[in-house]
């Protein structure tokens, strides 16, 4: 049976579609008929309206031409009443060519030149047995009292016009259909949707900028906004804004600060793609802050002492000593939940003017993950945001029950969030699965991330060990590797792609708050991997419904 390519074409005249049946009806097995085939080339655009291709004989490519068609020194057709004159022949052969050669410089195609022929088909105009003019034989013009035997005239067709070259084998009709039916391999790519989702979530945000219209007058001003809501873009952008200077506003000098190193990291590398009269005099985290001005530069990540008192004590003493052209104009605070009391004061010491210098800080109090409940000493003007623009309507949904007020999704469709249930002992080995099944659907390393809220995953601490932490957060943008992270240490940081891996014994203090940070840590697609008792007893009734549990 012939092999048809595609299978049901569709044709804008009846002339066509009858040819085509009767080929579909006559042609010997393993011959393939293509209908409307369409090539552009440097010279000019071809369109093959039926290409025969027989394992044995040759490729034949023809020009059907309907209605009432004649030949008086030159070829004529009837449209719309008037005659007008065409080229069947021409556009025949200029298709044959026009096809042969892109088989030929095909990649694909390494078996030489096979035999290619050309004709012209008019279902429905005579032309007799005795009519033939130079650049056509008869037996390659096939009229309406052809139409009977047409099949049996293409064989002939293509053997008269061989040319001498060798007939096609049926290897070589295979390849040449693959070639001619553009099938190079191609597939779904998450990651193609996943980069049009990224550049309209980039776009709602600086489209939000304009809030930062609204601070232009004021010197001290909160930003809240929960998970997805931009509040680091926000806070990059104002430093951009204030470092550059405003209408008859001079350029500042800024510093940005964040607990997480890992959002410190993520601020300095897009910091580092701007302008230098755009940069801020500092970014960093706050112990980085201190750094500079003498503070230790090492200590003990699991000594809270150090953290909470013995450092912010001694920078407050140093941010006493600074010059005052060591000093800031503004300060920037992202995540500003994570900072204790008593930090705040070397971060107002740190100003010009403690009263009247420049204190923005952002906030979303329902990431707070650590028993810190610092606030700044000073007034500062609120301001909300109350759009996600960050994750897929799906994710947000998911973890919307753990936000403290209410926002309006507008990440866009994505796919839906799943939950795999295990025990707490599984869930690291469930959640590894889960990375390679987004692996398998294409996602590319650099776009998952395998999150724990209990113990850390051995990755994580192998690259720690390996890296120390300021390397290991540097491996944050490794493009060949899944990151293996924490979420007290991906808080401001997202991912494509997150495997939440809850494996907790029971709701420790703060728990909801990690499901709420993890959950929300995903742009396009988040899998939960735990214990459905315990996810239910952190996330509540809703979430756990939500989830599927």
């Amino acid at each position: 049976m012939v092999i048809l390519v595609p299978e049901q074409p569709t044709f804008t005249t009846a002339s066509e579609r009858e040819v085509w049946e009767r080929l579909r009806d006559g042609l010997g097995q393993d011959y393939v008929l293509m209908a409307n085939l369409r090539l552009t080339d440097e010279v000019k655009d071809h369109e093959a309206d039926l290409v025969v291709l027989m394992p044995d004989i040759g490729v034949l490519v023809l020009e059907v031409k309907g209605g009432s068609v004649w030949y008086d020194s030159g070829w004529w057709i009837r449209r719309h009443g008037r005659a007008t004159t065409i080229r069947p022949v021409d556009q025949a052969r200029d298709a044959k060519y026009a096809l042969r050669r892109y088989v030929e410089k095909d990649p694909r195609w390494s078996r030489g030149r096979v035999a290619w022929a050309h004709g012209v088909v008019t279902p429905f105009s005579d032309f007799g047995h005795d009519f033939e003019v130079p650049e056509l034989p008869r037996w390659a013009l096939h009229d309406r009292a052809d139409q009977g035997i047409l099949a049996e005239r293409v064989r002939d067709n293509g053997w008269g016009l061989a040319h001498g070259q060798r007939p096609p084998t049926y290897d070589d009709v295979v390849a040449i259909v693959d070639i001619l039916a553009g099938r190079m391999p191609t597939s779904y790519d998450v990651n193609a949707e996943s980069d049009e989702r990224a550049s309209t979530a980039d776009r709602l945000t600086q489209e939000q900028a304009s809030i930062l219209h609204v601070t232009r007058l004021l010197n001290r001003v909160e930003v809240r906004g929960g998970a997805g809501s931009g509040k680091t873009v926000l806070a990059l952008q104002q430093a951009k804004q204030l470092t550059r200077g405003r209408t008859h506003k001079p350029a500042q000098r800024v510093a940005v600060l964040c607990y997480s190193l890992g959002l410190a990291e993520y601020m300095k590398r897009e910091v580092a793609t701007w302008h230098r009269k755009e940069r801020p005099a500092f970014v960093g985290t706050f112990h980085e802050f201190g750094v500079q001005w003498g503070a230790p530069a090492q200590g003990d990540r699991n000594d809270s002492q150090f953290w909470e008192f013995d450092l912010p004590e001694l920078m407050d003493q140093l941010a006493e000593r600074l010059d005052p052209k060591a000093k800031y104009d503004s300060v920037i605070v992202d995540e500003a939940q994570d900072f204790a009391d008593l930090w705040w004061r070397p971060v107002l010491k740190s100003l010009r003017d403690e009263e009247e210098s420049g204190l923005y800080v952002y906030s979303d109090e329902n990431q707070r993950l650590f028993a810190r409940f610092g606030r700044p000493p000073v007034q500062l003007v609120p301001l909300m945001l109350d759009h996600n623009l960050r994750n897929t309507k799906q994710i947000h949904e998911s973890f919307g029950p753990l936000a403290p007020s209410r926002m309006y999704s507008r990440g866009g469709d994505g796919a839906a969030v799943r939950f795999v249930a295990s025990t707490t002992s599984d869930a690291l080995s469930a959640a590894d699965d889960v990375v390679d099944e987004f692996l398998e659907a294409g996602w590319k390393p650099e776009h998952i991330c395998l999150m724990t809220t209990g113990k850390r995953h051995p990755i994580q601490l192998e690259r720690t060990e390996l890296h120390g932490q300021q390397g290991y957060w540097k491996t944050f943008w490794d493009t060949e590797d899944v990151f293996y992270g924490h979420v007290l240490g991906c808080k401001g940081l997202e991912r494509r792609a997150v495997v939440l891996c809850v494996n907790e014994e029971k709701g420790r203090d703060r728990a909801r708050e990690r499901l709420y940070v993890g959950m929300s840590r995903a742009t396009d697609e988040l899998v939960v991997v735990g214990d459905p008792a315990i996810i239910r007893e952190i996330g509540g009734p809703e979430v756990a419904r939500r989830l599927g549990i």
